[in-house]
């Protein structure tokens, strides 16, 4: 006993304290008792022995001449992998270490105890960096092991590594819906997962994707459509993720050959939201994909969705028909069901009876009729519109048309006083009508039933810390730009604390079609796209391109988004 406090007392942040009072020899045979049996840090030690933070720090500074550092008024790397991968979460907790970044072969390292050089040397020779030790009040480090996303780094790496497998037995406990909030209780798999999903929320994300690889496992949302990596939790809890997600979803966690398809639906807040699961097997594990269905869009108004005058007037006109067909296209992502539910909501009146098949039902509506379709059992698109024809339908909404059979019913039911609203995956208006005829349609059948056509995307908006850019008059030109659009104001990204590189939400980009009588002799001919797109062009209708262009000189969006989201 008498050795090992000889051996403390050497130390110097141990004579500091000793020497202003603040530690005790009888508390100095506590530290050491509770640093032998239980294998703490001296830090660690001192703290539970009622040694204040900030008396630490204090005699820290006064045996160290390392510069002294508040985590809040610093830019953390927190998501550095080559950082994250010098420490483990334990051994930050342990030791109070940090690695905060690592510039120009300098490493930054957050320390409590700057005579702490064992581990010091240890992350010099592992890092094959210089260390700059910098001094910190060990009542922040809650703070620097908080990920900038919400969740903490030791649901990830230390309390993740404590679950063991039980996220494969957490089944018992399904129910319905669940909470997000973290409780103390939690297994570490539910903390986990339940702060990436609120993270995802808050970020104003339409999808997560947890993907696995042969040695990392990574996590990605997509935020204003375009995906970004989030966490990278480590690859040996792949398939605990995986088992949470599945038990959440109501699957078979056994099962890991076959994709499988569910749905969850938690509480984040006072909001209840849904999230639709697709699972699938891949060489690694299961790739996970969830998108979130945001039930605000059966709110969104149709002033909001970036429809001109002219667009949204021609809607209104199509959606308010007795009968016959609306058509929205678009490729997957492009925002056709926040479209098809906004009109759906428009028309949505007690004289009305509304019903819609979908696969899935993404969002409830409250007054109309739902009905998720289920192939699995027989129950199609087609066998679901078949019924509907017998409950006395005014509007009818198809989630898509699929194939001939679907597309058969749906234009019967538009030629026998129905109003259809339906989706197809085609790129352009005009190219909507010539993808129904090959797959073997009747032209006579599309010429008098289908009225209108949306095709659309959905750009990056600019924030409003975007800047002037100059841009050459003869490339805009080339993209599309008339002569004197090209010598109009442009504007590009900079990047601000309220956006995401430059961007924040989204804007949609819109061809609105309707068919006028001489596209429809046009259709009865088989014409082409490009037929139809040049009578277009001439009843006035704006291209996808000839919209972003539009959106681009308002200030809304960008040249690079424009080239994203458009073809010529």
């Amino acid at each position: 006993m008498d050795e090992k406090v000889s051996v403390l007392e050497s130390n110097a942040l141990v004579r500091s304290l000793m020497a202003g009072g603040e530690l005790s020899r009888e508390k100095l045979e506590k530290v050491e008792n509770a640093m032998t049996v239980t294998g703490l840090s001296l830090v660690r030690a001192l703290l539970n022995n009622a040694i204040s933070s900030k008396t630490i720090l204090k005699h820290a500074m006064k045996i160290s001449t390392a510069p002294v550092f508040d985590p809040k008024s610093m830019e953390m790397d927190i998501n550095n992998k080559e950082l994250n991968s010098l420490v483990s979460m334990a051994e930050m907790e342990k030791d109070f270490i940090y690695p905060l970044r690592k510039s120009n072969g300098v490493l930054y390292l957050a320390v409590v105890d700057p005579t702490n050089t064992q581990t010091i040397d240890r992350l010099r020779f592992k890092s094959r960096s210089i260390v700059q030790p910098i001094l910190v009040d060990a009542g922040s480090f809650d703070y620097m092991l908080s990920a900038t996303g919400g969740v903490d780094r030791r649901v990830i790496e230390g309390e993740l590594a404590k679950a063991g497998t039980e996220g494969a037995s957490t089944g018992a406990s399904d129910v319905v819906s669940f909470n997000l909030a973290i409780k103390r209780d939690d297994p570490p798999i539910v903390k986990f997962i339940n702060g990436v999903l609120a993270d995802a929320i808050s970020k104003g994300a339409s999808d997560l994707h947890f993907e696995p690889y042969e040695k990392s496992y990574r996590i990605r949302f997509r935020i204003d459509g375009v995906l970004q990596e989030m966490y990278a939790p480590p690859e040996s809890h792949r398939d605990q993720i995986s088992a949470r997600i599945k038990v959440m979803s109501q699957l078979d966690i056994t099962e890991r050959r076959k994709p499988q398809d569910g749905r969850i639906k938690v509480v984040s807040g006072n909001r209840v939201i849904d999230f639709r699961v697709s699972i699938l097997p891949t060489l690694w594990g299961e790739k996970i994909v969830m998108r979130i269905l945001d039930s605000s869009a059966s709110k969104l108004n149709i002033d909001i969705l970036g429809f001109t005058d002219v667009q949204k007037q021609a809607i209104l006109e199509g959606i308010h028909r007795p009968q016959g067909m609306v058509l929205v296209t678009g490729p997957t992502g492009s925002g056709k069901t926040v479209t098809l539910y906004t009109c759906m909501g428009i028309l949505n009146n007690p004289q009305l009876n509304l019903s819609t098949a979908e696969d899935p039902v993404e969002i409830n509506l409250e007054g109309i009729n739902q009905v998720a379709v289920n192939p699995g059992i027989g129950f199609t698109f087609a066998e679901a519109l078949r019924s509907f024809l017998r409950q006395d339908p005014d509007v009818i909404m198809v989630g898509e048309i699929r194939d001939l059979e679907t597309a058969d019913i749906a234009i019967k039911a538009a030629q026998t006083g129905h109003l259809v609203l339906s989706t197809l995956h085609t790129n352009s208006a005009p190219e909507t009508l010539t993808r129904l005829i090959n797959m073997g349609v009747e032209p006579f059948n599309i010429a008098s039933t289908v009225h209108l056509i949306i095709a659309q995307r959905l750009a990056r908006r600019l924030c409003s810390c975007k800047e002037e850019v100059l841009v050459d008059a003869d490339y805009l030109e080339r993209l599309g730009f008339s002569r004197t659009q090209a010598t109009s104001r442009i504007y590009g990204p900079v990047g601000c604390d309220n956006c995401t590189r430059g961007y924040k939400g989204r804007v949609g980009i819109y061809e609105v079609m309707p068919i006028s009588e001489t596209m429809e002799r046009l259709i009865l001919s088989e014409a082409t796209a490009l037929d139809i797109a040049d009578q277009a062009r001439e009843d006035g209708v704006d291209s996808i391109r000839q919209s972003a262009i539009k959106k681009v000189l308002e200030g809304v969006t960008s040249i690079e988004e424009l080239l994203r989201v458009t073809s010529d």
